[in-house]
Formats: structure tokens, sequence, C-alpha cells
């Protein structure tokens, strides 16, 4: 695997080369190309000159920034950015170590192994590592990577150090118009058989982390080939329309999870339905106790009067 950058990480004094490979694989992804519909043909994006009218080669092509809404473009030639007074384009200074969940998950972007890039890098690195790990923090800073700044979150993973480019605040969305303007209420019951349900779920399996869209695809591919109909296994349907009825289709939901993994249905239902089982067992239980305690006082005082009419025969015959 070869690092597609290499850069040093500042923490304080102590100075760290690094090389970064990219940690996800993008062309693993199902990826379609464009076509014409009437002959199959590649339909292909061509750069072209919007002043000549003419195509134009990948060296004729330069960087240009717009500096407002406008139609003016300003040229921008390499020298030009590689003067930038950037400090982060060679380094990575951290600026303060937070808890990893202080992070919005919407910030996080695109992955990078760091290992390091000298041996002498690697008593620092492992002392940053090792660091992080015992004070369960995390390093954010700044990188200057493929021509910008960004933002950037550093962590350990599986004695690794793995760095996350992070997007800037101004780029996340505000949340304006996507909440309903009256919220919904909830009984707390509901909410007790919502956590049911999730308490139900249980663990991923390797199956649920399997692209089987991919599969799919390939085998619809496959079967156009060979000229046949694609051949999928049955899976199981899932139900469709509204839900009327939110704690039943809870309860349901809880059974239909248990009885997947094969057990018991009686412990299924996040609300009163095996309860009341276990109510009616005790209390036929309490009863059948209650009557068994009612036979031995009876009996205990059947005895006691045999014993005095016994005693009183006794005095009589002497």
């Amino acid at each position: 695997m070869r690092p597609t950058a290499k850069f040093s990480i500042s923490f304080g004094l102590v100075t760290i080369p690094v090389a970064a490979y990219n940690a996800t694989d993008t062309s693993a992804s199902v990826s379609f190309v464009r076509i014409h519909t009437a002959d199959g043909g590649r339909v292909r994006n061509q750069p072209v000159c919007s002043l000549e009218g003419v195509e134009i080669t990948q060296d004729e092509i330069g960087r240009g920034y717009k500096p407002g809404d406008g139609d003016t473009v300003v040229p921008l030639s390499d020298e030009d950015l590689d003067a930038l007074p950037l400090p982060t384009a060679k380094t990575l200074t951290i600026l303060a170590f937070v808890a990893g969940g202080d992070i919005d998950p919407l910030q996080m972007g695109k992955g990078y192994y760091l290992g390091i890039d000298s041996p002498a890098a690697a008593k620092p690195y492992v002392l940053l590592r090792e660091a992080m790990e015992r004070h369960q923090r995390v390093g954010l800073g700044k990188i200057a990577l493929h021509g910008r700044e960004t933002l950037a979150m550093i962590r350990p993973m599986e004695g690794a150090l793995v760095m996350q480019v992070l997007l800037w605040p101004h780029q996340i969305r505000s949340m304006d118009g996507v909440l309903p303007e009256r919220q919904a209420e909830v009984a707390r019951n509901e909410v007790s058989a919502a956590e049911a349900l999730m308490d139900s779920f249980g663990e991923l399996s390797e199956d649920d982390l399997h692209d089987h869209y991919r599969e799919s695809l390939e085998e619809i591919v496959a079967a156009k080939l060979a000229h046949r109909e694609p051949e999928f296994p049955a899976g199981e349907e899932q139900p469709a329309g509204e839900v009327m009825d939110l704690m039943a289709a809870l309860q349901d939901s809880v059974r239909a999870a248990k009885r997947s993994r094969g057990e018991d249905e009686e412990t299924a239902s996040p609300s009163g339905r095996t309860a009341k089982k276990g109510a009616a067992k005790k209390s036929t239980a309490e009863k059948s106790t209650a009557t068994k305690s009612t036979a031995k006082k009876s009996a205990a005082k059947k005895q006691t009067a045999a014993k005095k009419t016994a005693s009183r025969g006794g005095r009589r015959a002497g």
C-alpha cells in the first residue's frame, strides 16, 4: 500500500514524521457508467473550453477561483498556491485533546492510517498513541491535504494511529425546517417497549455486514450476459403500510426478534402478556398454598378437639 501524503505530527515540542495511507476503498463500492440508451455507447465527460467551444487536453487545464457570485474567475498557478502562508502544509499541529464523543459525527470525513516515516519516529509514535489510549482522548488539529487546509482528528485504533478528516463547522447545515412544528408525545410505557425492542436486537452478525446489493447486481449482470433470468434467494417479506397501533407494533417486533433467535416466545412481549401469565401462575400458587394452610389448620383443630374429648372421657371413667 502506497502512502498518499507525508507530513509530521507536532505534539508540543515532539515531532513525529508519518505517512498517510487511505483507510477506505471506494473502488469496492457499486458504481455505474453513463451510456446512450439507444445503442449502449459510453457517454463521456469531455473537457471543453466555454469561450472557444473546443475540447482541450489535460495539460491545458489549470485552477481558477471565483471570488463572488459573478462570472469572474481568477487564475491561480501552482506557484501561487505554494506561496500561501500555511504552517499546516507539511505539519499537523495538534491544537487540543478532547473526548471522542465531543466530535459531531456529521463532521467526519475520509479516514487515513498513519504509519511512521522514519525509525526515529517509532518511540514518539507509540508514546502519543498510548497517552491518548490511557487518557481516553483524541487529538484535534489542522493539516493541508491536496492543496486545502482541513480540520483533522487523530485517534488510536488497534495499535496504530488513525487520522479522520473533519468538515469545518460552517460546512454543517442548519436544521431549520427539518423538525416538525408540533412535537409528538409518547407515553412512558411506549418508551419502555421501545427499549425492550432495542435490547432484543442483539449483536451484528457477519451477514449483516455483507454487501448483498453488490452480489444481487452482479447476478443481474451475469444473467443478462447468459441470456437467462436472474436467480435470487427467497427473502423474508418486509411488512408494508402505515403503523397505526404503535404499542402493538413494538410488541410484535420484540416477539419476532425473539423467534428469529429461537428464544421462548413467552419472554418476547415487553408489555404485560407474559407478566399476566406469570401473575396468573403466581396467583394459582398462592391459592394452592393458602388452601394447604387452611387444611392444616383444620386438621390441627380436629386433633385438639379429639384430645379434649378423650381427656374428659378419662376423667369421667376415673
